[in-house]
């Protein structure tokens, strides 16, 4: 049963935020509704449209904070004057993170808008933000590439780094590998990074190999 309101907007905000966020860590994305939501903050379910435009408003809101954590989590990681130690080392950051709530972690992964919906811009600007961070760790590595080449490498990257990092998180990873998941990451990621300095030292001006495109958690 709804009650009337006692809380500002922004506070509304916070509350619906921290309710849907509890909710999905226990009970993951299928866990969640508005009413649930509703029922947990002590509101009706309008009121949660007073503030966010539909439930996948709620969850875009909650990927972005996720992907805002993440970017204070890799900030954290030290540097190191080794490129390929100090990629290895966010890569490790990256898994530990999506690790640590792995349900919270999947919603990247299980929600999906529709075909036509276009990213935001603010949320864009996060995903670019964190690929910088990696672009900026490799160009040591790969000196003589063009942006186009770093981009395309980049991302290739990211991607291969999230896909052992969701396996891990939806306890997948044996089903492709024995090695536990930090193991097989820094190995799968050192071996890249030595195929790119080698190629990088044979054909300092020859084209990049196509890569994957960016990840998009929608």
């Amino acid at each position: 049963m709804g009650r009337r309101s006692n809380h500002t907007p922004d506070e509304l905000r916070e509350l619906i935020l921290s309710a849907a966020t509890s909710l999905v860590v226990t009970r993951g994305l299928a866990g969640l509704s508005a009413r649930l939501i509703a029922r947990d903050i002590g509101y009706s379910p309008g009121t949660l449209y007073n503030i966010f435009d539909d439930l996948d408003d709620i969850i875009l809101t909650m990927e972005a904070r996720l992907l805002d954590r993440l970017a204070v989590a890799l900030a954290a990681v030290p540097p190191s004057p080794d490129p390929v130690q100090h990629i290895c080392d966010l890569a490790t950051a990256y898994l530990a993170f999506s690790q640590d709530k792995p349900r919270l972690w999947n919603l990247l992964l299980e929600h999906h808008m529709p075909n036509d919906w276009k990213v935001p811009s603010a949320f864009q600007a996060r995903l670019d933000a964190l690929l910088l961070v990696v672009e900026r760790a490799l160009t040591p590595l790969i000196p003589s590439s063009t942006p186009e080449q770093r981009t395309n490498i980049t991302r290739g990257l990211w991607a291969m780094v999230h896909g052992v990092s969701s396996l891990a998180t939806a306890d997948k990873l044996t089903h492709v590998s024995a090695a536990n998941a930090p193991e097989l990451l820094d190995e799968l990621v050192r071996t890249d990074l030595a195929g790119l300095s080698a190629r990088a030292t044979e054909r300092p001006h020859g084209s990049a190999t196509r890569r994957s495109k960016a990840f998009k958690p929608v």
